[in-house]
């Protein structure tokens, strides 16, 4: 098949939302519908199964959250769907906003019971920033929620994008009869128990003025759903496909993915509008997929915690050209040559190893250390893909060395660490001492356990009180000398020599921002 025949059947996607609104549930069901898995529970079950390799992952089974993010691929309808099952919880959001840089359109679950939360607000800023499509899934439709209209009308309130129903439920909680798809202009009832398979059977309903209506829902909610079809068609504008590829208007669907409502739906409409690989901004340049030499970036490194084998899994997105196994590709940073023997591809329970990847896959390759995030592979062309964040930390703890004999094995473990943006190292200008900054407190865990179990290393961590990181820049030179002398207390330099404010409260902030006009303060930064 033609190099652009297989970048217009790629589908590359998210599921992202805030804790417990059901993105596992629905990532399974779509490999359900999809085929990729016979019984909805595989792929939880095979989360399990790794999880018990080793301690770390019992933290996740403890708590029950998903702590990096999953890749899965199958085919549909003629389509290769890569989906990315990033984690919710907001100690790991990291993961998931950089994740969100390696896909062409996202698929944002919300709780139907709770509505728009922090996290969720949170994702959606990050998907305005790189103007990524997204979808709205409301979830949970079999537990009682509220009201469609007002779960919509929150939405356009809360993450600031219009909105469009493409499906609409009959009613919720106990009475939750099914949803109407305004798309097909159809109706899917379930009317057997069967949820953990796709091939629960359906009722077809072409016309909402059929009496069949009626005789499946019942009178009071067929005439509901009628009044509520048409006040949707009255206050929505049509769907407008290129006003969703821009990122400005959000398509909606209700269901209950537990219950395999709504997400035959969702996946069916999905394939039809969501984008095929897009353009990657590069900082010289606009790398389009449909260009013959390969390129790609890695937007993730995942360690093995299997103490038995010490890999670590470097995730490249490809953006342009043809992936082959064995052919030498430049490693843009280090500017050596590198050829992959056993590249993978993520297939929902298990890797395999492949011969080609095409834009908007994502490959698996072998690490044993030389890799960062946003390193480039390419044909020979110096790029560098832009637009990998890297967001101010919101906590910070000294690292002290528990045992002065592995001096060397903190050092490395540390270095290692931070390249996988597990978190962010700044030393102290003041004093020169190491402060390891992370979004959430649980990766202060995970940074012990990991130093310990891969680096032979033993860390301990003690205070300091800090409100915010953020990197200082300005044009103004005299400016930011002055600036950098006075606040020398709260100054630190990050992994990559680049200025850093630490800010001990937020007063301190808001007045170095108005007393220095002319000083860039940034939350974010690039790899």
């Amino acid at each position: 098949m033609a190099l652009q025949d297989e970048i217009a059947r790629r589908r590359t996607f998210a599921v992202i939302a805030h804790p417990d609104a059901g993105k596992t549930t629905l990532t399974e069901k779509l490999l359900l519908f999809g085929g990729a898995i016979h019984v909805a529970g595989a792929v939880k079950s095979n989360k399990i199964k790794k999880g018990a390799t080793s301690d770390f992952m019992e933290i996740e089974r403890q708590r029950g959250i998903s702590v990096a993010t999953a890749v899965m691929g199958f085919e549909y309808a003629g389509c290769k769907i890569n989906i990315l099952d990033t984690p919710g919880h907001e100690d790991f959001a990291e993961d998931t906003y950089r994740t969100l840089t390696a896909v062409d359109s996202v698929i944002i679950v919300i709780d139907g019971a709770k509505g728009v939360e922090a996290q969720t607000r949170k994702l959606m800023d990050v998907c305005r920033m790189r103007r990524t499509p997204v979808i709205v899934f409301i979830n949970k439709l079999d537990r009682p929620s509220k009201e469609p209209f007002d779960l919509l009308d929150e939405v356009e309130r809360e993450l600031h994008i219009r909105v469009r129903p493409l499906a609409f439920p009959i009613s919720n909680g106990p009475t939750f009869k099914g949803v109407y798809n305004l798309y097909e202009k159809n109706l899917s009832l379930f009317t057997s128990d069967e949820k953990q398979t796709a091939d629960a059977s359906t009722v077809e309903i072409d016309d909402l003025a059929s009496p069949l209506l009626a005789q499946h829902v019942g009178d009071k909610l067929a005439e509901q759903l009628r009044q509520d079809v048409e006040l949707v068609e009255g206050v929505y504008d049509e769907f407008d496909r290129d006003a969703y590829l821009r990122g400005e208007l959000a398509p909606v669907f209700f269901g209950s993915a537990v219950n395999n409502f709504g997400v035959r739906e969702l996946l069916e409409c999905f394939v039809r509008i969501a984008p095929s690989p897009r353009p990657a901004p590069a900082e010289s340049r606009t790398v389009e997929p449909q260009e013959t030499k390969m390129s790609g970036f890695v937007f993730k490194i995942h360690a093995n915690m299997d103490p038995n084998h010490r890999d670590r899994i470097a995730f490249l997105k490809i953006c342009s050209g043809t992936f082959e196994r064995n052919k030498n590709y430049l490693h843009v940073r280090s500017g050596k040559q590198m050829k992959f023997s056993s590249p993978t591809a993520f297939m929902a329970e298990k890797k395999s190893v492949i011969d080609f990847a095409y834009p908007g896959d994502i490959v698996g390759l072998h690490d044993t250390g030389n890799f960062k995030i946003g390193d480039t592979f390419t044909e020979g062309e110096a790029l560098k893909f832009t637009g990998i964040p890297s967001f101010a930390p919101e906590q910070f703890r000294y690292i002290e060395n528990a045992d002065p004999m592995k001096f060397k094995q903190l050092a490395k473990g540390i270095d290692q660490l931070m390249d996988e943006g597990v978190a962010q190292l700044f030393t102290s200008a003041l004093n020169g001492r190491k402060i390891i900054g992370t979004v959430g407190a649980l990766q202060f865990e995970v940074i012990q356990y990991r130093l310990e179990h891969e680096y032979n290393a033993s860390c301990r961590w003690e205070p300091i009180s800090i409100y915010k990181a953020c990197w200082v820049e300005s044009d103004n030179a005299e400016q930011l000398a002055d600036f950098k002398r006075r606040k020398h207390t709260n100054m630190a330099v990050d992994k990559h020599g680049r200025d850093v404010f630490l800010a001990d409260t937020s007063y301190a902030l808001a007045l170095a921002q108005e007393n220095f006009k002319d000083i860039r303060f940034a939350f974010a930064s690039e790899f």
